[in-house]
Formats: C-alpha cells, structure tokens, sequence
C-alpha cells in the first residue's frame, strides 16, 4: 500500500474506527470493505485509541461501585473486593441479606470443579448459603473449618451450614465432629486424638477456598448472644488485650494480629496462620459495628477478598 499523507491517514483511522465501533462491523468486513489487510486493519485500531480518537469509556450502571471496588483492592491488596449498596439508616439485616446474596454470587462463578471449600460460621454465611442457586460442581469438596458453635439445630451453626452448602453444589461432604470451643485444653486434646477429627483438619491444607465472617467483639454480637462460646469475663479478657474481631473465634488485634490467650487453646478449628495458606480467604462482613473487625483483618492481610457494603467500604477508605 502507498504510503498516505498525515491526513489521509487520520481519515483512515477516523473511518475504521467508525465503521468498527459505531456500526458494528467485523475486522474481516472492513479488510473487505477497504481492501485492506488484517494487520493493518488491527494497527489502525490500537492507534486509534493511543491517539485520542477512540475514547472507550466504561459507565457504571447505579447501584454498581466498580470505583470503590477498585479502590479497595489496590489500597489493601485484595484480590477482588465486591461492594453492595446500603444505606446509612439499612438494619443489620438487611445489610446481611444483600452481602449473602453479593458472596453466593462470587461462589457461583468462582468455584470449578474438583475445588475445596471451607466455611466457618454465623449469619452472614447463613444468607450466603440460603442464596445459592444449587447446580452441580464435580468433584467439590466442602469441609467445615470450625466446630459447631451454639445450638445445634441454629442455621447459623456450622455444621448445618457445611451441609447445606455442600448439597447446594453438590459436593463431598467432610465435617469436624467437635464443638467449636471446649472447656479446657485437656478436652480438646482428647477430641483431637479421634480420627474423624484428625482427617478434617487435615483438609485444612488444601483449601482453595475460605468463606469466613468477621467477629465483633461485642456483647450484642451472635458470639455472646448464645450464652455457650464466650463469658463475659472472657470478652472482657480479649477486649483488654486489643482484639477488634475474630476470624472462626481466633481473634485479632487492630492490626491483624493474633490475640494470645487460653481461648486458642479450646478452640477445635482452623488457626489464623492455616487459614492464611488457603487460596482464596473471602471474608464478608458489613455494617457500622463491624468496621474496626473487617480494618484488621486487611491489615492482617488475614483475607484477600472482601464482600462489604458501600456505607462500610467509604469508611474504610477515609
């Protein structure tokens, strides 16, 4: 082809752009329609949007918070950050609701086959699992991270939620026959010396993924409001020592730091430093009284993906 003069040139880009971009036509209509090669066709195009003249801009529709999304990820180095809109006067369970169907979402198109998928516990799994849609994934495993935690009948309750997940995709199911947080450290070492036991915590190893909420530690949270998993005086004992949330009943400080106390050695379930080896550690988690919880836990760099609600995304931006 001669070589075209500046002008020429730009109405060449002008009208390729446009034949491309406004009237929809393929590469190969416009390699026929102007006689032109593939190479120079695709050229034409990449300097068209180097030079200005084709601006791409991509509009994010209303309720959507790409920007925020964005933003988040970069700030704490999260893998992918999924924000759902609130409102500052929403209830709690509201914010719950949107934040389950916001996670099942992320499960649905994140989880092939042949994953390992773990889940704690709490409400907002509880409206994550009851969101899914069941469909089939071959060769999925479903393992529950930490033993049940309150009544057992509660469909907050681990085991129920590990059973529910599991048949939603259909996976294999291996549960952890042990309650979540025992009386002593002696008791706990005898629960652990069982097989079943031994073999779910094994699994631990092999998570790809992790669905976890994020603990406030707080005497109207679920943790308290049981009765069963903590005292007061042990609450007490954890908010003198720094912990601003927890991650499966292991508790963190502001910066993401484990909290040592005797608790940890009653808990039956994934450590902070195991869950830190998983895939994908989604922690979802919103509201006003969850902010502290959810900046530790970035800061800890204890999950890299989060699912929060707009209102609590803006704050931990501030």
């Amino acid at each position: 082809m001669v070589k075209l003069s500046p002008l020429e040139e730009t109405r060449l880009l002008v009208k390729v752009s446009k034949f491309y971009y406004e009237e929809g036509l393929s590469q190969d209509e416009i390699i026929e329609r102007l006689d032109l090669s593939r190479s120079k066709v695709s050229r034409l195009l990449q300097q068209a949007r180097d030079e200005g003249i084709v601006q791409i801009t991509v509009v994010t529709p209303k309720h959507l918070f790409s920007d925020l999304e964005n933003k988040l990820e970069k700030r704490f180095g999260l893998r992918e950050a999924l924000v759902v809109e609130t409102h500052a006067n929403d209830s709690q369970e509201n914010i719950l609701r949107e934040l389950g169907i916001a996670a099942a979402g992320y499960l649905e198109r994140s989880v092939g086959a042949k994953s390992t998928i773990g889940i704690s516990w709490g409400l907002t799994l509880h409206n994550m699992v009851t969101a899914l849609h069941p469909r089939r994934i071959p060769h999925t495993k479903v393992v529950q991270i930490i033993g049940g935690l309150g009544q057992p009948e509660a469909e907050v309750h681990a085991t129920d939620l590990c059973r529910r997940l599991a048949h939603a995709v259909g996976g294999q199911l291996t549960l952890l026959p042990a309650p979540g947080i025992v009386a002593s450290q002696q008791a706990r070492e005898v629960l652990l010396a069982d097989l079943y036991i031994q073999r779910a915590m094994e699994m631990f190893k092999q998570l790809d993924f992790a669905f976890v909420g994020i603990g406030a530690p707080d005497p109207e949270s679920v943790l308290m409001r049981d009765g069963s998993i903590i005292s007061n005086n042990e609450l007490k004992m954890l908010l003198e020592r720094g912990a601003v949330g927890d991650i499966a009943l292991r508790f963190f400080d502001s910066k993401g730091q484990a909290i040592q106390s005797e608790i940890d050695n009653r808990v039956i379930g994934i450590t902070l430093d195991q869950l830190k080896h998983a895939g994908r550690v989604i922690g979802i988690a919103g509201g006003p009284g969850k902010l502290p919880a959810i900046m530790g836990a970035l800061n800890g760099k204890l999950i890299n993906v989060l699912v929060t609600d707009s209102v609590t995304a803006e704050k931990l931006l501030q």
